[in-house]
């Protein structure tokens, strides 16, 4: 067998274990959730769609549901609806820069206040050996019914193929992130929260993506600790 099929055959291996220990982190972190008897697992649906309005200009507009699944029991109730919109100007190769508006509705579910956010972020994203990297930067001014909340944003993900490239029709891949936060406000004391998330998805054909899997939260650890467990379904559309 020549090297470079050898090198080849080892991908699925390390992909394999990869995925496997961020299964059993996220696995190891729920678990603890349940122990401590503060476990809440939501539901997130998503819609989103993009267009690449020219070679350095893309926009995005996504609807999005939240519904809790279980809250002191197994249960549905709808929380909040979202919608949200990105501009993205693409600086060079790697760097691309976003500014965006996002509305969160839960008065019409009695649920808390709505929100409305403005958002610029920063990413700087970089392809190797076939696994897509990106670090991601973002600043949000959060404005509620009584306070305003500042809260900036770093997240680095990974893109991993599982079967041919990232990008292929019919294509599996991965994809795992993790994010800190820090929110500050003169209504209540800064507060850390840190988000854990993985996913597989599917591209279904040239124009539509579908994404799966959970994210951990763990919001408030520096102050008291609230443990929330995501079931994420996502339909991305290239318009």
């Amino acid at each position: 067998m020549e090297k470079k099929g050898g090198l080849l055959l080892l991908r699925p291996i390390n992909i394999l274990s990869i995925n496997t220990t961020l299964f059993l982190l996220v696995f190891s972190i729920t678990t603890k959730s349940f122990t401590q008897n503060v476990f809440e697992a939501l539901g997130e649906s998503a819609l989103s769609l993009n267009h690449q309005v020219s070679k350095d200009y893309a926009i995005n507009f996504t609807f999005r549901s939240r519904y809790f699944l279980h809250k002191d029991a197994l249960q549905y109730k709808q929380q909040q609806i979202d919608f949200f919109h990105f501009s993205t100007f693409k600086l060079n190769a790697i760097h691309k820069l976003s500014f965006g508006f996002y509305y969160r509705n839960r008065d019409w579910f009695d649920s808390g206040s709505d929100e409305l956010r403005f958002m610029q972020e920063f990413v700087y994203s970089k392809q190797k050996a076939g696994v897509r990297y990106g670090h991601r930067f973002r600043l949000e001014e959060r404005i509620f019914n009584n306070f305003t909340d500042f809260r900036p944003r770093y997240r680095f993900i990974m893109n991993l193929p599982i079967n041919g490239k990232i990008w292929d029709v019919g294509g599996v891949f991965f994809v795992g992130s993790t994010e800190a936060l820090l929110s500050l406000s003169e209504k209540h004391a800064p507060f850390f929260d840190h988000r854990f998330t993985t996913q597989f998805g599917w591209q279904v054909n040239q124009d539509l993506k579908l994404q799966g899997g959970l994210e951990y939260r763990l919001e408030g650890y520096n102050t008291s600790t609230k443990n929330y467990l995501f079931l994420l379904t996502t339909a991305i559309y290239k318009l």
